[in-house]
């Protein structure tokens, strides 16, 4: 096996790993991060329905001055914007394959700053 399929291969256990743990309800809803090379995805799932309930992209950022993790932040507050106008206080933070450590930190800090509660 090639080092990039083991490196592929080994980031999918831990998201399946993680997402076993890991459900989203009605009550509490999954907060899921996804990174790309061209930036973030973040939206707030309800698993029981298969619903998107809240989504936010890195290109709504109106400014894009600023490093990574401020921009991280600043998408971190405006997802949780969006959940609190829907009346969405709850959620269950779900990093996928990712560590805990960097933009990802960033944006779940900054969530929880504007209301969020994981």
């Amino acid at each position: 096996m090639s080092k990039i399929k083991k490196q592929i291969a080994t980031k999918e256990r831990r998201k399946k790993r993680i997402r076993v743990k890991i459900k989203g309800s009605s009550q509490r809803p999954r907060l899921s991060v996804f990174r790309s090379n061209r930036g973030f995805y973040l939206q707030i799932i309800d698993d029981a329905k298969g619903a998107t309930l809240v989504s936010a992209h890195s290109r709504e950022l109106k400014s894009k001055s600023g490093n990574n993790i401020e921009q991280a932040e600043k998408l971190g507050e405006l997802l949780a914007k969006k959940a609190l106008e829907k009346k969405i206080k709850k959620v269950v933070f779900d990093k996928s394959a990712y560590r805990y450590h960097g933009r990802v930190k960033a944006i779940a800090e900054a969530a929880r700053k504007q209301g969020l509660e994981f």
